[in-house]
Protein backbone atom coordinates (compact mmCIF):
# COMPACT_ATOMS: atom_id res chain seq x y z
CA UNK A 1 0.00 0.00 0.00
CA UNK A 2 1.29 3.46 -0.88
CA UNK A 3 1.89 5.64 1.97
CA UNK A 4 2.36 8.67 -0.22
CA UNK A 5 -0.32 11.45 1.60
CA UNK A 6 -2.72 13.15 -0.66
CA UNK A 7 -1.50 16.16 -2.59
CA UNK A 8 -3.10 19.76 -1.77
CA UNK A 9 -4.43 19.58 -5.48
CA UNK A 10 -6.42 16.08 -4.48
CA UNK A 11 -7.40 18.08 -1.41
CA UNK A 12 -8.93 20.70 -3.23
CA UNK A 13 -10.30 18.80 -5.86
CA UNK A 14 -12.37 16.01 -2.97
CA UNK A 15 -14.57 18.66 -1.19
CA UNK A 16 -13.23 19.25 2.25
CA UNK A 17 -13.60 15.62 3.73
CA UNK A 18 -14.32 15.05 7.20
CA UNK A 19 -14.13 12.59 10.09
CA UNK A 20 -17.34 11.98 11.63
CA UNK A 21 -16.47 11.54 14.74
CA UNK A 22 -14.43 14.10 15.77
CA UNK A 23 -15.45 16.40 13.23
CA UNK A 24 -11.62 16.95 12.22
CA UNK A 25 -10.82 18.00 8.58
CA UNK A 26 -8.85 14.77 7.02
CA UNK A 27 -5.46 16.26 6.39
CA UNK A 28 -2.32 14.63 4.43
CA UNK A 29 -0.01 11.73 7.32
CA UNK A 30 -3.56 11.00 8.76
CA UNK A 31 -4.36 8.52 5.90
CA UNK A 32 -2.79 7.72 3.23
CA UNK A 33 -3.73 8.39 -0.58
CA UNK A 34 -4.75 4.94 -1.22
CA UNK A 35 -6.96 4.67 2.55
CA UNK A 36 -8.53 8.00 1.18
CA UNK A 37 -9.11 7.20 -2.25
CA UNK A 38 -10.77 3.65 -1.31
CA UNK A 39 -13.24 5.16 1.33
CA UNK A 40 -14.28 7.63 -1.61
CA UNK A 41 -14.14 5.38 -4.34
CA UNK A 42 -17.85 4.94 -4.71
CA UNK A 43 -19.03 8.36 -6.58
CA UNK A 44 -17.16 11.82 -6.49
CA UNK A 45 -20.16 13.15 -4.97
CA UNK A 46 -20.76 10.92 -2.03
CA UNK A 47 -18.11 9.95 1.10
CA UNK A 48 -17.81 6.48 2.39
CA UNK A 49 -17.97 7.01 6.76
CA UNK A 50 -15.60 4.66 7.90
CA UNK A 51 -17.16 2.95 10.29
CA UNK A 52 -16.46 3.01 13.89
CA UNK A 53 -17.50 2.49 17.47
CA UNK A 54 -19.36 4.87 19.95
CA UNK A 55 -19.56 5.18 23.55
CA UNK A 56 -23.39 3.43 24.25
CA UNK A 57 -25.28 4.50 27.44
CA UNK A 58 -27.80 1.94 28.99
CA UNK A 59 -28.80 3.50 32.01
CA UNK A 60 -32.09 5.18 30.97
CA UNK A 61 -35.74 3.70 30.66
CA UNK A 62 -37.54 6.22 28.34
CA UNK A 63 -35.71 8.65 25.89
CA UNK A 64 -37.14 11.88 24.79
CA UNK A 65 -35.89 13.71 21.27
CA UNK A 66 -36.78 17.14 21.89
CA UNK A 67 -37.60 19.57 24.92
CA UNK A 68 -39.96 21.90 23.97
CA UNK A 69 -43.92 22.04 24.90
CA UNK A 70 -44.07 18.37 24.65
CA UNK A 71 -41.49 17.23 25.32
CA UNK A 72 -41.04 18.99 28.73
CA UNK A 73 -44.41 16.97 29.51
CA UNK A 74 -43.25 14.29 28.31
CA UNK A 75 -39.46 13.75 30.55
CA UNK A 76 -41.15 15.39 33.73
CA UNK A 77 -44.58 12.92 33.74
CA UNK A 78 -42.20 10.21 33.05
CA UNK A 79 -39.94 10.55 35.45
CA UNK A 80 -42.66 11.68 38.26
CA UNK A 81 -44.12 7.95 37.29
CA UNK A 82 -41.15 5.86 38.13
CA UNK A 83 -39.13 5.97 34.77
CA UNK A 84 -35.22 6.85 34.25
CA UNK A 85 -35.42 9.67 31.59
CA UNK A 86 -33.16 11.13 29.55
CA UNK A 87 -34.30 14.40 27.76
CA UNK A 88 -32.06 16.04 24.29
CA UNK A 89 -32.16 19.18 23.38
CA UNK A 90 -30.37 20.59 20.08
CA UNK A 91 -30.63 24.48 21.26
CA UNK A 92 -29.60 26.14 25.12
CA UNK A 93 -32.19 25.83 26.80
CA UNK A 94 -35.95 23.96 27.35
CA UNK A 95 -38.99 25.05 26.17
CA UNK A 96 -38.32 25.31 22.38
CA UNK A 97 -41.03 27.47 20.46
CA UNK A 98 -42.06 28.76 23.75
CA UNK A 99 -38.25 30.21 25.05
CA UNK A 100 -35.86 29.60 21.63
CA UNK A 101 -38.66 30.32 19.61
CA UNK A 102 -40.06 33.46 21.68
CA UNK A 103 -43.53 32.26 20.71
CA UNK A 104 -45.36 34.90 23.08
CA UNK A 105 -48.56 33.21 23.68
CA UNK A 106 -50.10 30.07 24.65
CA UNK A 107 -52.70 28.70 23.89
CA UNK A 108 -55.82 26.07 24.15
CA UNK A 109 -53.73 26.01 27.85
CA UNK A 110 -56.96 25.70 30.13
CA UNK A 111 -56.05 21.94 30.91
CA UNK A 112 -55.31 19.99 33.99
CA UNK A 113 -51.69 18.38 34.83
CA UNK A 114 -48.79 20.34 34.04
CA UNK A 115 -50.73 23.21 31.97
CA UNK A 116 -52.52 24.22 35.11
CA UNK A 117 -48.87 23.96 36.75
CA UNK A 118 -47.25 25.61 34.89
CA UNK A 119 -50.05 28.92 35.07
CA UNK A 120 -49.98 28.28 38.84
CA UNK A 121 -46.15 28.31 39.13
CA UNK A 122 -46.15 31.52 37.00
CA UNK A 123 -47.94 33.29 39.04
CA UNK A 124 -45.91 32.70 41.76
CA UNK A 125 -43.10 34.41 39.85
CA UNK A 126 -45.58 37.18 38.61
CA UNK A 127 -44.41 36.22 35.07
CA UNK A 128 -47.90 35.16 33.34
CA UNK A 129 -48.44 38.70 31.69
CA UNK A 130 -51.43 40.36 34.28
CA UNK A 131 -53.62 37.71 32.44
CA UNK A 132 -56.98 36.34 34.29
CA UNK A 133 -57.70 33.78 31.26
CA UNK A 134 -56.38 30.20 31.88
CA UNK A 135 -57.06 29.68 28.00
CA UNK A 136 -54.67 31.83 26.49
CA UNK A 137 -52.19 34.31 27.93
CA UNK A 138 -48.40 36.08 27.23
CA UNK A 139 -45.62 35.20 29.53
CA UNK A 140 -42.08 36.29 30.71
CA UNK A 141 -40.13 34.18 28.56
CA UNK A 142 -37.22 34.20 30.24
CA UNK A 143 -38.97 33.33 33.64
CA UNK A 144 -40.46 30.17 31.83
CA UNK A 145 -36.76 29.23 30.94
CA UNK A 146 -36.14 29.06 34.28
CA UNK A 147 -39.24 27.42 35.36
CA UNK A 148 -38.86 24.46 33.07
CA UNK A 149 -35.03 23.83 34.13
CA UNK A 150 -36.18 23.69 37.61
CA UNK A 151 -39.34 20.99 37.30
CA UNK A 152 -36.96 18.94 35.03
CA UNK A 153 -34.52 19.14 37.80
CA UNK A 154 -37.34 18.48 40.60
CA UNK A 155 -38.42 15.55 38.65
CA UNK A 156 -34.98 14.00 38.32
CA UNK A 157 -34.96 14.51 34.73
CA UNK A 158 -31.30 14.33 32.82
CA UNK A 159 -31.40 16.78 30.06
CA UNK A 160 -28.74 17.83 28.11
CA UNK A 161 -28.56 20.60 25.57
CA UNK A 162 -26.75 21.14 22.38
CA UNK A 163 -27.44 17.60 21.65
CA UNK A 164 -29.29 16.94 18.42
CA UNK A 165 -30.76 12.86 17.27
CA UNK A 166 -28.36 12.26 14.13
CA UNK A 167 -29.62 8.61 13.38
CA UNK A 168 -31.64 5.58 15.05
CA UNK A 169 -31.07 2.08 14.51
CA UNK A 170 -33.67 -0.70 15.04
CA UNK A 171 -33.67 -4.45 15.71
CA UNK A 172 -36.58 -5.56 13.52
CA UNK A 173 -39.22 -3.33 14.04
CA UNK A 174 -38.05 -2.63 17.60
CA UNK A 175 -36.21 1.15 17.83
CA UNK A 176 -33.61 -0.04 19.97
CA UNK A 177 -30.57 2.73 19.80
CA UNK A 178 -30.58 6.69 18.79
CA UNK A 179 -27.59 8.43 17.87
CA UNK A 180 -26.95 12.09 18.81
CA UNK A 181 -24.26 14.32 17.91
CA UNK A 182 -22.85 16.96 20.60
CA UNK A 183 -19.95 19.23 21.16
CA UNK A 184 -19.12 15.41 23.03
CA UNK A 185 -18.99 14.49 19.58
CA UNK A 186 -21.38 11.22 18.04
CA UNK A 187 -22.72 8.93 20.93
CA UNK A 188 -25.12 6.10 21.32
CA UNK A 189 -28.17 5.46 23.50
CA UNK A 190 -30.20 2.80 23.97
CA UNK A 191 -33.73 2.46 26.25
CA UNK A 192 -36.95 0.13 26.19
CA UNK A 193 -39.07 3.52 24.92
CA UNK A 194 -38.54 6.49 22.76
CA UNK A 195 -40.34 9.62 22.70
CA UNK A 196 -40.47 11.88 19.26
CA UNK A 197 -40.86 15.29 20.37
CA UNK A 198 -38.81 17.09 18.12
CA UNK A 199 -41.60 19.12 15.99
CA UNK A 200 -40.65 18.30 12.96
CA UNK A 201 -40.51 14.51 13.27
CA UNK A 202 -37.37 13.85 13.08
CA UNK A 203 -36.45 10.59 15.54
CA UNK A 204 -39.67 8.87 13.65
CA UNK A 205 -38.31 9.70 10.47
CA UNK A 206 -34.82 8.48 11.24
CA UNK A 207 -36.03 5.33 12.08
CA UNK A 208 -38.01 4.84 9.10
CA UNK A 209 -41.29 5.69 9.84
CA UNK A 210 -43.53 7.12 6.78
CA UNK A 211 -44.88 10.69 7.31
CA UNK A 212 -47.03 13.25 5.89
CA UNK A 213 -46.26 16.88 5.20
CA UNK A 214 -48.66 19.94 4.59
CA UNK A 215 -51.01 19.69 2.39
CA UNK A 216 -49.19 17.14 -0.16
CA UNK A 217 -46.15 14.94 -0.32
CA UNK A 218 -44.22 18.38 -1.61
CA UNK A 219 -46.46 20.61 0.89
CA UNK A 220 -47.50 23.40 0.44
CA UNK A 221 -47.30 23.93 3.52
CA UNK A 222 -48.05 26.12 6.17
CA UNK A 223 -45.59 29.37 7.01
CA UNK A 224 -42.89 29.81 9.31
CA UNK A 225 -42.49 32.91 11.54
CA UNK A 226 -39.54 34.74 13.59
CA UNK A 227 -41.14 36.47 16.43
CA UNK A 228 -39.26 39.12 18.00
CA UNK A 229 -39.22 41.01 21.72
CA UNK A 230 -39.98 44.42 21.25
CA UNK A 231 -39.08 47.75 23.98
CA UNK A 232 -41.40 50.88 23.89
CA UNK A 233 -41.48 54.06 24.56
CA UNK A 234 -45.03 53.69 26.59
CA UNK A 235 -47.28 50.55 25.85
CA UNK A 236 -49.92 52.27 26.90
CA UNK A 237 -50.14 54.94 23.89
CA UNK A 238 -50.33 51.58 21.25
CA UNK A 239 -53.11 49.97 23.78
CA UNK A 240 -55.21 50.43 20.06
CA UNK A 241 -52.27 47.91 18.71
CA UNK A 242 -51.62 45.78 21.57
CA UNK A 243 -53.26 42.43 22.98
CA UNK A 244 -53.48 43.08 26.67
CA UNK A 245 -54.23 39.93 29.44
CA UNK A 246 -56.73 42.40 30.66
CA UNK A 247 -58.49 44.53 28.19
CA UNK A 248 -59.77 47.79 29.10
CA UNK A 249 -63.88 48.04 28.58
CA UNK A 250 -64.45 49.27 25.28
CA UNK A 251 -61.20 47.92 23.52
CA UNK A 252 -60.66 47.13 20.07
CA UNK A 253 -61.08 43.85 19.00
CA UNK A 254 -58.24 41.24 18.36
CA UNK A 255 -58.71 41.08 14.85
CA UNK A 256 -58.93 45.62 14.67
CA UNK A 257 -55.53 45.86 16.17
CA UNK A 258 -53.76 43.11 13.53
CA UNK A 259 -55.55 45.39 10.81
CA UNK A 260 -54.03 48.50 12.50
CA UNK A 261 -50.97 47.29 12.36
CA UNK A 262 -50.82 46.02 9.04
CA UNK A 263 -52.17 49.43 7.54
CA UNK A 264 -49.33 51.26 9.56
CA UNK A 265 -46.70 49.17 8.25
CA UNK A 266 -48.04 49.63 4.87
CA UNK A 267 -47.95 53.32 5.29
CA UNK A 268 -43.93 53.01 6.11
CA UNK A 269 -43.54 51.78 2.19
CA UNK A 270 -43.67 47.89 3.19
CA UNK A 271 -46.16 44.99 2.71
CA UNK A 272 -45.76 42.34 5.76
CA UNK A 273 -45.20 39.33 5.04
CA UNK A 274 -47.99 37.94 7.19
CA UNK A 275 -50.83 40.66 7.11
CA UNK A 276 -52.16 39.16 10.49
CA UNK A 277 -49.30 40.66 12.42
CA UNK A 278 -50.07 40.62 16.34
CA UNK A 279 -48.17 42.11 19.35
CA UNK A 280 -48.44 41.05 22.69
CA UNK A 281 -47.78 42.82 26.00
CA UNK A 282 -45.46 41.05 28.22
CA UNK A 283 -44.51 43.61 31.27
CA UNK A 284 -43.56 47.07 31.36
CA UNK A 285 -42.68 48.18 28.23
CA UNK A 286 -41.87 45.13 26.80
CA UNK A 287 -43.83 43.45 23.90
CA UNK A 288 -43.70 39.73 21.70
CA UNK A 289 -44.01 40.76 17.93
CA UNK A 290 -45.34 37.95 15.46
CA UNK A 291 -45.15 40.58 11.68
CA UNK A 292 -43.89 37.84 9.61
CA UNK A 293 -44.18 34.82 7.56
CA UNK A 294 -41.54 32.69 5.15
CA UNK A 295 -43.91 30.25 2.55
CA UNK A 296 -42.65 26.89 1.20
CA UNK A 297 -39.97 26.02 3.88
CA UNK A 298 -38.92 22.37 4.40
CA UNK A 299 -38.47 22.44 8.20
CA UNK A 300 -36.08 19.11 7.48
CA UNK A 301 -33.58 21.60 4.93
CA UNK A 302 -31.01 23.10 7.00
CA UNK A 303 -30.19 25.28 3.99
CA UNK A 304 -33.74 26.49 3.32
CA UNK A 305 -34.23 27.58 6.97
CA UNK A 306 -31.25 29.53 7.37
CA UNK A 307 -32.43 31.70 4.24
CA UNK A 308 -35.65 32.03 6.01
CA UNK A 309 -34.30 33.11 9.05
CA UNK A 310 -32.20 35.87 7.52
CA UNK A 311 -34.95 37.24 5.54
CA UNK A 312 -37.15 37.52 8.02
CA UNK A 313 -34.55 38.90 10.73
CA UNK A 314 -34.04 41.43 8.08
CA UNK A 315 -37.68 41.96 7.26
CA UNK A 316 -38.32 42.48 11.28
CA UNK A 317 -35.37 45.00 11.74
CA UNK A 318 -36.84 46.80 8.17
CA UNK A 319 -40.52 47.04 9.88
CA UNK A 320 -39.37 48.21 13.53
CA UNK A 321 -37.02 50.95 11.65
CA UNK A 322 -40.08 51.97 9.54
CA UNK A 323 -42.42 52.42 12.53
CA UNK A 324 -39.77 54.16 14.71
CA UNK A 325 -39.54 56.47 11.76
CA UNK A 326 -42.98 57.41 12.34
CA UNK A 327 -42.23 59.05 15.63
CA UNK A 328 -45.75 59.39 17.62
CA UNK A 329 -46.43 56.50 20.11
CA UNK A 330 -43.78 54.54 18.06
CA UNK A 331 -40.53 56.73 18.69
CA UNK A 332 -37.88 55.01 20.22
CA UNK A 333 -39.54 51.22 19.38
CA UNK A 334 -36.83 48.76 18.88
CA UNK A 335 -35.54 45.06 18.61
CA UNK A 336 -34.60 43.51 22.19
CA UNK A 337 -33.69 39.87 20.63
CA UNK A 338 -35.27 37.55 17.80
CA UNK A 339 -35.87 34.75 18.23
CA UNK A 340 -32.76 31.73 18.29
CA UNK A 341 -35.07 29.67 16.14
CA UNK A 342 -37.64 30.74 13.61
CA UNK A 343 -40.81 29.44 14.45
CA UNK A 344 -42.30 26.31 12.44
CA UNK A 345 -45.97 25.46 11.97
CA UNK A 346 -45.83 22.70 9.56
CA UNK A 347 -43.12 19.58 9.97
CA UNK A 348 -43.66 15.67 9.39
CA UNK A 349 -46.49 14.03 10.74
CA UNK A 350 -45.40 10.42 11.59
CA UNK A 351 -47.79 7.80 11.05
CA UNK A 352 -49.73 6.36 13.69
CA UNK A 353 -51.98 3.48 14.83
CA UNK A 354 -54.54 6.19 14.14
CA UNK A 355 -55.00 9.04 12.09
CA UNK A 356 -56.75 12.27 13.61
CA UNK A 357 -58.56 13.69 10.70
CA UNK A 358 -60.93 16.65 9.76
CA UNK A 359 -63.79 14.39 10.45
CA UNK A 360 -62.89 13.90 14.04
CA UNK A 361 -62.88 18.17 14.46
CA UNK A 362 -66.72 18.41 12.60
CA UNK A 363 -68.04 15.90 14.98
CA UNK A 364 -66.30 16.53 18.14
CA UNK A 365 -65.03 12.87 18.62
CA UNK A 366 -64.80 10.72 21.66
CA UNK A 367 -62.39 7.90 22.21
CA UNK A 368 -62.01 5.56 24.67
CA UNK A 369 -58.08 6.34 24.86
CA UNK A 370 -58.61 10.01 24.42
CA UNK A 371 -56.18 11.71 26.45
CA UNK A 372 -56.51 15.03 25.97
CA UNK A 373 -60.01 17.33 24.27
CA UNK A 374 -58.45 19.71 21.84
CA UNK A 375 -60.69 23.26 21.38
CA UNK A 376 -58.85 25.35 19.32
CA UNK A 377 -60.05 25.98 15.84
CA UNK A 378 -58.49 25.81 12.44
CA UNK A 379 -55.75 28.18 11.87
CA UNK A 380 -54.46 27.61 8.60
CA UNK A 381 -52.04 30.32 7.66
CA UNK A 382 -51.84 31.66 4.40
CA UNK A 383 -49.53 29.38 2.00
CA UNK A 384 -48.15 32.12 -0.30
CA UNK A 385 -47.04 35.69 -0.24
CA UNK A 386 -49.81 35.93 -2.95
CA UNK A 387 -52.29 34.74 -0.41
CA UNK A 388 -51.44 36.41 2.02
CA UNK A 389 -51.35 40.26 0.12
CA UNK A 390 -54.56 39.57 -1.78
CA UNK A 391 -56.62 37.53 0.71
CA UNK A 392 -57.45 36.74 3.75
CA UNK A 393 -53.61 36.03 5.32
CA UNK A 394 -55.50 33.36 7.51
CA UNK A 395 -57.75 30.59 5.77
CA UNK A 396 -61.31 31.15 6.65
CA UNK A 397 -62.81 28.01 5.90
CA UNK A 398 -66.22 26.75 6.59
CA UNK A 399 -65.40 24.19 8.82
CA UNK A 400 -66.75 24.46 12.59
CA UNK A 401 -64.95 22.53 15.09
CA UNK A 402 -66.30 20.76 18.30
CA UNK A 403 -63.86 19.83 20.99
CA UNK A 404 -62.53 16.51 19.97
CA UNK A 405 -60.47 13.72 21.58
CA UNK A 406 -56.87 13.05 20.28
CA UNK A 407 -56.64 9.28 20.88
CA UNK A 408 -53.16 7.95 22.15
CA UNK A 409 -52.90 5.59 19.35
CA UNK A 410 -52.38 8.63 17.50
CA UNK A 411 -49.17 8.92 19.75
CA UNK A 412 -48.01 5.29 18.78
CA UNK A 413 -45.96 4.66 15.56
CA UNK A 414 -47.38 2.72 13.11
CA UNK A 415 -44.18 1.10 11.57
CA UNK A 416 -41.78 1.33 14.49
CA UNK A 417 -42.47 -0.03 18.16
CA UNK A 418 -40.99 1.26 20.90
CA UNK A 419 -41.75 4.88 19.45
CA UNK A 420 -44.08 7.26 20.93
CA UNK A 421 -44.50 10.67 19.29
CA UNK A 422 -46.32 14.32 21.15
CA UNK A 423 -46.91 17.59 19.96
CA UNK A 424 -47.09 18.95 16.73
CA UNK A 425 -45.75 15.72 14.84
CA UNK A 426 -48.33 13.05 15.92
CA UNK A 427 -50.62 11.02 13.58
CA UNK A 428 -53.08 13.45 11.97
CA UNK A 429 -54.14 15.23 8.64
CA UNK A 430 -53.38 18.71 7.41
CA UNK A 431 -56.64 20.42 8.65
CA UNK A 432 -56.65 18.52 12.42
CA UNK A 433 -52.94 19.16 12.45
CA UNK A 434 -53.85 23.31 12.32
CA UNK A 435 -56.17 23.22 15.38
CA UNK A 436 -54.01 20.41 17.76
CA UNK A 437 -50.54 21.89 17.25
CA UNK A 438 -51.02 24.48 19.95
CA UNK A 439 -49.13 24.20 22.74
CA UNK A 440 -51.61 23.53 25.31
CA UNK A 441 -52.82 20.53 23.30
CA UNK A 442 -49.01 19.92 23.34
CA UNK A 443 -47.96 19.52 26.95
CA UNK A 444 -51.24 17.23 27.62
CA UNK A 445 -50.14 14.93 24.74
CA UNK A 446 -46.59 14.96 26.22
CA UNK A 447 -48.06 13.93 29.36
CA UNK A 448 -49.76 11.08 27.68
CA UNK A 449 -46.87 9.97 26.27
CA UNK A 450 -44.66 10.05 28.89
CA UNK A 451 -47.01 8.12 31.51
CA UNK A 452 -47.29 5.72 29.07
CA UNK A 453 -44.15 5.15 27.99
CA UNK A 454 -42.80 4.93 31.69
CA UNK A 455 -45.60 2.26 32.55
CA UNK A 456 -43.90 0.18 29.22
CA UNK A 457 -41.03 0.67 30.19
CA UNK A 458 -40.74 -0.41 33.71
CA UNK A 459 -43.02 -3.38 32.93
CA UNK A 460 -41.18 -4.98 29.84
CA UNK A 461 -43.83 -3.77 27.46
CA UNK A 462 -44.23 -2.07 24.59
CA UNK A 463 -46.29 1.44 24.20
CA UNK A 464 -49.12 0.10 22.19
CA UNK A 465 -49.43 -3.16 24.67
CA UNK A 466 -50.57 0.05 27.77
CA UNK A 467 -53.95 0.53 28.06
CA UNK A 468 -55.14 4.13 28.54
CA UNK A 469 -56.89 3.36 31.68
CA UNK A 470 -53.40 2.33 33.27
CA UNK A 471 -51.90 5.42 31.79
CA UNK A 472 -54.90 7.78 33.45
CA UNK A 473 -54.87 5.79 36.81
CA UNK A 474 -51.38 6.52 36.99
CA UNK A 475 -51.67 10.34 36.07
CA UNK A 476 -54.24 10.51 39.26
CA UNK A 477 -51.95 8.60 40.96
CA UNK A 478 -48.85 11.45 40.62
CA UNK A 479 -51.21 14.62 40.77
CA UNK A 480 -51.67 15.01 37.06
CA UNK A 481 -55.15 14.70 36.82
CA UNK A 482 -56.57 14.39 40.29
Amino acid sequence: MSTTPLSSADLKRRSFLRAAFTGAVITPGILSAAEVEKVIAQSDDSFNEPARDLPLVEDTDVIVCGAGPAGIAAAITAARAGARVRLFEWRGCLGGVWTAGLLGYFLDFDKPGIAKELRDRLDARDARANSTSARRFCYDPEALKMLLEEMCVEAGVKFQFHTRVAAAYREGRKLTTVVTESKSGRQAWSAPVFIDTTGDGDLGAHAGCNFEIGEAKDCPCQPMSLNALLMVKDVEALREFVRFGKPNEGENTDSEKKKRIKDVIVSTGHFPSYAGSTLWHIRGNLIFAMLNHEYGIKPWDAAEITAATVRARAEMNKMVNGLRSLGGPWEGIQIVATAEQIGVRDGRRIMGRFTVTEEDLVKGARYDDGVTRATFGVDVHATSAEHNQNKAPIHVTNIKVKPYDIPLRALIAKDVDGLMMAGRCISGDFISHSSYRVTGNAVSMGEAAGVVAAIAATTKRMPHDVAWSEGEAKLKEIGHRA
